[in-house]
């Protein structure tokens, strides 16, 4: 028997709920940002973690029910980590019924060759990735790649870039790559991690974990991350807030002279027949 089979009545409840409210936040996100159209098709990267199949999951269950007509593959990148279970994803993905690539790239001796030791390999490692998977979509026709990041990934990714990067920015819900070949989507930009972690934990995923990078505990990221956990803890919904702004931007309101004209900005002259009063 499955977790889901096993639950209580109240707890079954509780599963409703959550995978209603996912489905929901999944399918406002795509349709604000028209993430998917009539006869797309989606290349959906899974990793293996929690979140990417969550997003299959819930893309799958999408799909017999949307008012348009799309594909999706799912695309796992084989990195050759040293005891990567390969069994695993191909099994999970068969039991889907849906259909799926195996893409083999030794990344993982790249990124080691080059960072040294102790070094975290985070930023290298996505590099590469994402090259052969923007590569990879084309050559399998896909016009959308999705991504699993959700909410508090972008919002990490906002604090990450102001406090190490000097700029205003984080993880747009659609992007069109810098060569304009592909177009990356992240249909759980409105989902919480944490409701992805029960969901994960109720459809019983067979989590592989990353040990490439994944016990890195002086990752900038894990900082940020722990920052944001405590400011939650003490201001609930404080992170729903912060994401809200930044779909909520007022360029005129900030400093970013090629976004806003500022050097054109010139007091109005008055209207005919206006008497203002100056003191003096």
């Amino acid at each position: 028997m499955t977790a889901v089979q096993e639950l209580t009545r109240k707890q079954r409840l509780e599963y409703n709920k959550l995978q209603k409210r996912l489905r929901r936040q999944v399918s406002h996100a795509i349709l604000d940002y028209r993430m998917i159209g009539e006869g797309d098709r989606v290349m959906v990267c899974v990793s293996g973690g929690k979140d990417s199949y969550a997003m299959l999951d819930i893309l799958l269950r999408l799909q017999k029910s949307a008012p348009v007509n799309f594909e999706l593959v799912a695309v796992n990148m084989d990195q050759k980590q040293p005891g990567f279970p390969e069994e695993v994803l191909p099994a999970w993905l068969q039991a889907q019924g849906v259909p799926y690539h195996i893409l083999e790239k030794d990344t993982y001796s790249v990124v080691k060759s080059i960072i040294p030791e102790g070094k975290t390999t985070c930023g290298l490692c996505s590099r590469l990735r994402r090259g052969s998977l923007y590569g990879f979509a084309e050559s399998i026709g896909a016009t959308r790649i999705a991504l699993g990041h959700h909410r508090d990934d972008i919002v990490e990714t906002l604090f990450l870039n102001m406090f190490f990067g000097g700029t205003l920015k984080a993880m747009p819900p659609k992007l069109l790559s810098d060569d304009g070949r592909n177009v990356v989507i992240r249909p759980m930009a409105y989902c919480k991690e944490k409701d992805l972690t029960a969901y994960a934990r109720y459809r019983e995923f067979p989590i592989i974990p990353c040990n490439l990078c994944g016990s890195q505990e002086n990752l900038q990221r894990v900082e940020v991350k722990r920052m944001l956990a405590d400011w939650e803890k003490r201001y609930p919904g404080r992170t729903e807030t912060l994401f809200r702004s930044i779909c909520n931007v007022a360029p005129s309101q900030l400093g970013d002279r090629e976004l806003f004209d500022f050097a054109g900005l010139e007091q109005a002259a008055p209207p005919p027949g206006d008497i203002r009063l100056v003191s003096v």
